[in-house]
């Protein structure tokens, strides 16, 4: 099996590998730059139905916790209750309702996220990037993609004003998806 397997041939469940994965985000910081960030801890599986798409599934579960700017003064005011209410919600969950093929390697995952106890439709556009067999004789299969959401439908509406006009954070959010599972026995 190679990087160019075709999907096709995947209908399974797997598990996502979270040492070879990434659970990320993006959001304008002062109205010029960008803040990305990484959530370290995170689990999820999904099934592969080829045959029928619309029958695959997929979840993911991330600690809040484990939210990582490379700012610990900022992360900080983002587990806290301005931002995630971490210690009420520790958790981030997607769960999906469902899934499409759009193109060759490409998919559109709907699914419901919920944050802070408020759960909310999102779609997800992922690109199926491949498989191998991996060292240990694990079939490896990887996406990529990302949505754009809203982060005020989900309560999160702290901000401050600037001098110049503006706000510190800005209310759009680029979550961003960066998957490597591993095919169960």
């Amino acid at each position: 099996m190679s990087a160019t397997t075709a999907l096709s041939e995947l209908t399974g469940t797997y598990t996502i590998d979270p040492s070879h994965s990434q659970v990320g985000f993006v959001a304008r910081h002062a109205m010029v730059t960008k803040v990305r960030g990484a959530f370290n801890d995170f689990v999820g599986s999904f099934t592969i139905d080829a045959d029928t798409p619309s029958n695959s599934t997929a979840e993911l579960t991330i600690q809040a916790a484990s939210i990582d700017t490379r700012n610990e003064d900022r992360d900080t005011h983002l587990r806290s209750n301005d931002f995630f209410v971490m210690e009420q919600f520790p958790e981030l969950t997607f769960v999906s309702t469902g899934i499409e093929r759009v193109g060759d390697t490409d998919y559109r995952v709907t699914g419901d996220l919920t944050l802070r106890g408020v759960t909310k439709p999102v779609t997800i556009e992922l690109e199926y990037t491949g498989s191998a067999v991996d060292p240990w004789g694990n079939t490896r299969v990887g996406f990529e993609g990302s949505t754009v959401v809203n982060r005020k439908d989900w309560g999160v509406n702290w901000n401050a004003a600037l001098d110049a006009g503006g706000v510190l954070v800005g209310e759009k959010v680029t979550l961003e998806f960066e998957i490597s599972a591993t095919k169960n026995a």
